[in-house]
Order: C-alpha cells, then sequence, then structure tokens
C-alpha cells in the first residue's frame, strides 16, 4: 500500500465556528471539491495549498497534516 497524508481538516473547521468547505476553499483559493477529496485523504494538496490551510486554522502545518506509512 502506498504510505498517505491525513489531516484534521474537518476537525479543524468546526472548531472554528462550523466552517464550510466552500468557506474554507475561498480563503485558500482552491475549489469546495478539492477541499471534500483533501479531507477524504482521497487528494494530497500542494506544499503551498497545505501551508495556507494550516494559516487560515492559525495552525503550524505539521499539526493540520500528517504522514501515515500504511505499510507499518
Amino acid at each position: 500500500m502506498m504510505p498517505t497524508i491525513v489531516n484534521r481538516i474537518r476537525k479543524l473547521r468546526f472548531e472554528h465556528n462550523e466552517m464550510t468547505q466552500a468557506e474554507l476553499a475561498a480563503k485558500v483559493g482552491i475549489t469546495r471539491q478539492t477541499v471534500h477529496a483533501i479531507e477524504q485523504n482521497k487528494y494530497a494538496p500542494s506544499l503551498e495549498t497545505a501551508f495556507k490551510i494550516a494559516s487560515v486554522f492559525s495552525e503550524e502545518i505539521g499539526a493540520v497534516f500528517s504522514y501515515q506509512d500504511k505499510l507499518q
């Protein structure tokens, strides 16, 4: 299996006044569908997008995204 990037975006959105996917997408400059795919771990964001998402939540990138090696 391939390693994957996992995230806490959904949890963080709800901790920030139940921010919608569309609201987050507008703040980052991506589509709502892209936010959905990232949240579902179906798409790994670019490094720039990952930093932008973390910035929206005033978090370090490592507090939002982590690497999960499925081989373990």
